[in-house]
């Protein structure tokens, strides 16, 4: 055993203890959900903040998520190495990026705790660094063809398709690479579009615009708020904007701590966001949430969160907090909202228009929430009623263990299914009607 998971087991201890004095002392606040959340007042945790994450265990033989009813689900692929994102080519080859945190040098006895934790939970590591090729050859919604499509990568993210230019959202940079229709695989150099600073919040989502002429990339921040000054923060916690006939960027929307899947409305044309909030201010503050993006918009990090509630752990500027922007809809504390698609209706049975959401779920409150996909409803643009769950059931009953946890998820190639990557059961489940 190493020092690492002793380490793990011990932090594992006293987390307990804390939750069960945080439990004695105070009542479990109520989910903040929708557009309008009960946000209870903050509690900030101090040195000893709630860790509680479950142990990864992947799904056993003949074992699937739970789906809602109506519905049906079944493995499109097993056997990959961390999937977490998915890009659908328009030939219906099915992309998987594969890859992981990799742990830096721990800054604090938290930030191991943090990372022993997270070793634990599988979801620190060694990455793959690879995009994958998916093909479902005789449509019966499970994939026969597979291989390597880009390999040696640097933690790939975001994918996405742009005439013959294929872009990958790497940790450190948009890449572009030539693309011919049909490829089964990428070797190619690629030309460097953008440099992003790696680590901390290391994802990088990619969106084109419905023209194709810009690209959208999510970059997060490196800290929780900025605890290591402004400076190393500088051009992250943001959406940026790629001007691909320009060959330009700059940032778009900022003020978003960690913004990971983006998805145009359709309707209206508008980018929309989901959000990871800041951590160590009680089980359901502040929400992460799902939000519109407005062109020049700042959404309140690190100095503020839902609108303008200051967080006094931080070094305040008030012309900031004047004008941060309320986001649209709140999904609970720490669901770790990271998958995000538009679903237009009729693509499942009962289901209208709305966002499909993977939520990775949580590791630092008393009570796990996430852990599920949900769509959320839309009407004229904006969500309109409460969260329905896709699929939930990927935790044991006591929640010491996980078998699976949803992040990316798509439309599949038949316009009639849903693809979600599975990262810790290493799987890509389709839902389709049942």
């Amino acid at each position: 055993m190493t020092f690492s998971s002793i380490f793990a087991q011990f932090v594992a201890v006293l987390g307990g203890i804390a939750l069960q004095w945080r439990k004695m002392t105070g009542t479990e606040p109520a989910p903040a959900w929708g557009e309008k959340p009960a946000i209870p007042e903050a509690k900030p945790q101090g040195a000893i903040p709630t860790l509680k994450m479950p142990t990864a265990r992947g799904w056993r033989e003949g074992q699937k998520p739970t789906v809602a009813p109506g519905l049906k689900v079944n493995a499109f692929a097993t056997g990959l190495d961390h999937p977490r994102w998915i890009e659908v080519l328009p030939n219906g080859d099915v992309l998987i990026a594969e890859a992981t945190q990799i742990a830096g040098a721990p800054r604090s006895v938290f930030h191991y705790a943090m990372q022993a934790t997270m070793r634990r939970a599988a979801a620190l590591g060694v990455s793959a660094n690879r995009i994958t090729l998916l093909r479902d050859k005789d449509g019966d919604g499970v994939a026969e063809v597979r291989g390597a499509f880009m390999e040696n990568l640097s933690q790939p993210f975001g994918m996405a398709l742009v005439g013959d230019t294929f872009y990958v959202g790497n940790t450190d940079g948009v890449m572009a690479f030539p693309y011919v229709a049909g490829a089964d695989r990428i070797t190619a150099p690629g030309k460097r579009l953008t440099t992003f600073k790696p680590s901390g919040h290391w994802t990088r989502s990619l969106l084109a615009s419905p023209d194709g002429k810009k690209l959208y990339a999510g970059v997060g921040s490196l800290s929780n708020i900025a605890e290591m000054g402004m400076e190393v923060e500088e051009g992250r916690a943001a959406v940026y904007e790629l001007d691909l006939v320009a060959g330009t960027h700059r940032i778009f929307g900022a003020g978003l701590r960690n913004p990971v899947g983006l998805a145009w409305e359709p309707n209206t044309n508008v980018l929309w966001t989901v959000v990871n909030e800041r951590d160590g201010l009680g089980d359901e503050t502040p929400p992460d949430y799902l939000t519109s993006v407005r062109d020049g918009g700042f959404y309140g990090w690190p100095y503020c969160y839902w609108g303008k509630t200051v967080d006094d752990r931080v070094p305040q500027d008030p012309a900031m907090v004047a004008k941060a922007i309320q986001p649209d809809y709140a999904l609970g504390g720490h669901t770790a909202s990271l998958g995000l698609c538009w679903m237009p209706a009729g693509t499942l049975p009962g289901f209208g228009d709305g966002m499909v959401i993977g939520q990775h779920g949580s590791w630092n409150r008393s009570k796990l929430s996430g852990y599920k996909l949900v769509f959320i409803p839309f009407e004229n643009g904006k969500p309109s009623g409460p969260g329905r769950d896709i699929l939930s059931g990927f935790l044991s009953p006591d929640e010491k263990e996980s078998y699976g946890r949803p992040v990316g998820v798509v439309i599949g190639p038949d316009k009639k299914s849903l693809l979600m990557a599975d990262d810790v059961g290493n799987v890509i489940w389709r839902v389709t009607g049942a």
